[in-house]
Formats: C-alpha cells, sequence, structure tokens
C-alpha cells in the first residue's frame, strides 16, 4: 500500500471511530460544553462537517474554494449557526454525508497533486493528513466530555507526522522567527512500538507517549498536563507553542484542566 492509500484508508478508519462514539451519544450530550470556548460538542461536530466539505470543494473545484475562501469574513462561523439549528440526527446525517464526500473526492486525486488551502498549497498526502488530525483532534474535544472512550490507536503517527512537520509554522504563525535547534523526538505509539525522530545526540528531546505529543501539538492539552518528558529550552519552547493546524495562533489549553493523577 502507498502512503497516499494508506492515509486514505486511515482517514476512513478515522471517521468509524469517531461515528462509533457520535451514534451513542443520548440528544442532550449533544449540547455539553467542550473545553473549546464557547463550543458543545455539536459545535465540534459542525466544524469537522463544513471543514469536509470545504476540503472536498478544494479537490474538485479548485477555483470555487479559492472564490469560497475569499468572501470569509469576520465574526462566528456559518458553520455554527448551521449546526445550532440542526436535531443531532440531522447533525449526524451531515457530518455523515460531508466526511463520505471528501473520501470519495479523496480517491480520485492523483498522488502528486498539491492542493489548495488555508495558507501554502498542500500535497495530497498532506492534505488528507491534515483531515484525519482535525477528525482525531475534533473528536478528542468530544470525547473529553461525554464518557465514552475511543482508545487511541497507531493512526496517531499521522498526527505526529503534522506535529512534527508543523514546528517551523508554530513560530511564524506567531510572528516569531523559527528556532531551528535539533530536537530528539522518542514516542511510545499506542501499540509499544518507539518512533524515532531527528538526531540521537540532539541536547533537546521530547520522550514519552505519541498519543501526549500529538494531544500537545494540536493544542488539546498542555504539556504540563502530559507525560511527556521535555529537556532542553529549545523543546521547551516548541511545546509551548505547538500547532499543527492551520489558523491564528491558538490558545490551547490551560494547565490543570487534565490533571495527570485523574487520567486514566
Amino acid at each position: 500500500m502507498t502512503p497516499f492509500e494508506e492515509v486514505i484508508e486511515d482517514l476512513v478508519a478515522e471517521h468509524a471511530a469517531l461515528e462509533s462514539v457520535l451514534v451513542r451519544l443520548p440528544d442532550s450530550a449533544w449540547d455539553i460544553p467542550t473545553h473549546a470556548p464557547g463550543w458543545a460538542v455539536r459545535d465540534q461536530v459542525a466544524h469537522l462537517a463544513s471543514v469536509d466539505e470545504t476540503a472536498t470543494l478544494a479537490i474538485i473545484d479548485v477555483a470555487a474554494f479559492r472564490a469560497n475562501t475569499g468572501q470569509r469574513v469576520a465574526g462566528e462561523a456559518p458553520f455554527l449557526s448551521k449546526g445550532r439549528a440542526m436535531t443531532p440526527a440531522e447533525m449526524l446525517t451531515w457530518w455523515r454525508t460531508a466526511s463520505a464526500a471528501l473520501v470519495t473526492a479523496g480517491r480520485t486525486l492523483d498522488p502528486k497533486a498539491r492542493l489548495p488551502w488555508f495558507g501554502p498549497d498542500m500535497s495530497a498526502v498532506s492534505f488528507l493528513t491534515a483531515r484525519l488530525m482535525e477528525c482525531w483532534s475534533h473528536g478528542l474535544d468530544v470525547v473529553d466530555v461525554v464518557g465514552i472512550e475511543r482508545p487511541p490507536t497507531d493512526r496517531l503517527r499521522h498526527v505526529v507526522f503534522l506535529g512534527l512537520r508543523t514546528r517551523s509554522f508554530s513560530y511564524t504563525n506567531r510572528g516569531l522567527p523559527p528556532n531551528e535547534e535539533p530536537i530528539r523526538l522518542e514516542l511510545v505509539s499506542p501499540s509499544g512500538a518507539v518512533w524515532t525522530y531527528g538526531d540521537e545526540g540532539a541536547a533537546n528531546r521530547i520522550t514519552g507517549p505519541a498519543v501526549d505529543f500529538a494531544e500537545v501539538t494540536t493544542q488539546r492539552r498542555h504539556p504540563a498536563d502530559t507525560d511527556l518528558v521535555i529537556h532542553g529550552e529549545a523543546a521547551a519552547e516548541w511545546m509551548s507553542i505547538a500547532q499543527a493546524f492551520a489558523g491564528p495562533a491558538g490558545q490551547g489549553r490551560q494547565p490543570g484542566q487534565f490533571p495527570k493523577e485523574v487520567r486514566s
């Protein structure tokens, strides 16, 4: 299986993992507030549906995508009001339809294609990897508050890849010069394998669970609430601003929101 085929199949599996949570939600759970300020569970799902629709447009009609993004205005995102007017069943149908359309469109891509997005154009593999990351991270926002487990899998290697690849972006997105000091990563995957990246002799090192690294780089956990061991100023600096997703610099989570002593 090629890397492109692999990310497509893993995206399908990530959709299925989230769906297994959403189908078990009672109607009342869709309005539970998440840790993203002002966003309930339904808002997280509406975001995913809207982003998948936009990503599908970027694949099938680049001109329409560019026109659509050029018309974006400040204020509350339209997907929020759309989702808040829907019943839970309608929300689920919207997300299912949007995510399936994205996969269908993605299968038509030339793996060598470059696609427009909110920032520099992306390779087909990176584009779909980003969609998997969005599904996983916004799905985490959901499972964090609804009491339904979605066990981590080695599909997290895609999120880790983006977290690593966006190190420089995390700086430039905040108007800062990138720190190019070498950093070594040694991360334990959900299956127990050790994933290593970077110079083995680097003084700056980050070690620990891959899921914790993925949570920090998607700004779903503060580093202090993880089991990551961070050595060196450059490594600590990166983890304090890491952002694997496009858009303005995010605020992330505050220390103590997910205290280690109460985590499973």
